[in-house]
């Protein structure tokens, strides 16, 4: 299972950024996400709204100790994946990391600790050029998949949206 861990959430100030990991992290192929800083009860409540109403498996969840939570799941056998401007680029580990189904992708918001980097097995780059977390995420997942999670079917989906040339269909069940 892919978790994704998103570093340094605050409640006032990063609501949409964290909604938006979390919305790219389900739709593109991970199971759960979990956000160290600022509890958010308000960001839990609208992405188990959206899982609800569009379907799939997918968990969030705070945690407050953000090495702990690495280091747990570095001893669940998890590869643990960092994604900073200053790694490999992911176009020369992608293939290494696909030999791996159990992994913690690791966002950060604010200065991320030198320790989460000599924690990470891989250190990856999307770019060398500042960017956002969110692109690099659906960039590394979309690699990470090669593509087939562009055509994934989420179960018990209560709204679903009917590819149209020029206008929105949108199909709701109960």
């Amino acid at each position: 299972m892919i978790t994704v861990l998103r570093l340094g959430h605050r409640a006032g100030r990063d609501p949409r950024i964290s909604t938006h990991c979390a919305l790219v992290a389900r739709a593109f192929g991970a199971g759960a996400m979990l956000y160290s800083g600022e509890h958010d009860s308000d960001l839990e409540k609208s992405v188990r709204d959206l899982v609800k109403n569009w379907g799939g498996a997918f968990e969030i969840e705070h945690t407050k100790k953000q090495i702990k939570t690495i280091k747990d799941f570095k001893g669940k056998n998890f590869k643990v994946c960092h994604l900073t401007v200053y790694g490999h680029p992911v176009h020369n580990v992608i293939k290494k990391l696909r030999y791996f189904k159990n992994i913690l992708i690791i966002i950060g918001g604010e200065k991320v600790p030198s320790e989460i980097y000599k924690l990470a097995d891989f250190n990856i780059s999307i770019t060398q050029q500042p960017h956002s977390e969110v692109a690099a995420l659906a960039i590394l997942l979309h690699e990470y998949f090669q593509g087939k999670e562009l055509k994934k079917e989420f179960a018990e989906a209560k709204i679903k949206v009917i590819p149209s040339k020029n206008k929105k269909i949108v199909k709701k069940s109960k």
